[in-house]
Formats: structure tokens, C-alpha cells, sequence
């Protein structure tokens, strides 16, 4: 665990953090040093989002990153990240209202 991950919600969206556990059961998951992932520019799916990144970083709209998340009921994937795409996704400013 507390490897890298993103992870696609069917109601919840889709979210990026440390994985500290998983229940393949309940499809629930925990976060931490999470960040919801509203908006990605350059990626043409989350898989080339995980394994590169974002090319266009300027337009990327990732939220706060928050302590811990709990994602319940819901997960239908994680996918682990390469080391450059977890530097894009957590140097990504917030993005705000």
C-alpha cells in the first residue's frame, strides 16, 4: 500500500492519492494526500494520465489536496502512476473558486 494511484468512481469521480487500503468487497478505498481530479488537459484517458502526466498542465483543474479521503462504494479502478505522473499531479496548483 501507499503506492501512488488514481482512482475512477463511478458516482465520486475520479481522484488521485496514496492508497492505504482497499476492499474489493464493498468497492471502497482510502486515500491520503488525495486530490479530486476535475479536469485534465493532454491525457487522452486516465491510463496516459497515470503513465505520463498531463501535457497541458496550464489547463488541468485538480482540487485541494486533502489529508485522507475515504471513496465508499464506488471505486470501479485504480490504476498505479508512474513517478512523473505523480510529480505532475501533485505540483499541479489548486484549482479554486
Amino acid at each position: 500500500m501507499n503506492k501512488y494511484v488514481i482512482v475512477r468512481g463511478s458516482g465520486s469521480g475520479v481522484n488521485a492519492g496514496e492508497l492505504e487500503s482497499v476492499d474489493h468487497a464493498t468497492k471502497s478505498c482510502v486515500l491520503t494526500n488525495a486530490r479530486r481530479l476535475w479536469y485534465w488537459s493532454g491525457a487522452a484517458s486516465l491510463s496516459e494520465l497515470a503513465m505520463y502526466g498531463a501535457k497541458n498542465a496550464a489547463a488541468c483543474k485538480f482540487a485541494v489536496p486533502v489529508s485522507r479521503q475515504e471513496i465508499v462504494g464506488d471505486v470501479c479502478e485504480i490504476i498505479d502512476c508512474s513517478a512523473a505522473a505523480e510529480k505532475m499531479i501533485r505540483n499541479q496548483p489548486e484549482w479554486r473558486a
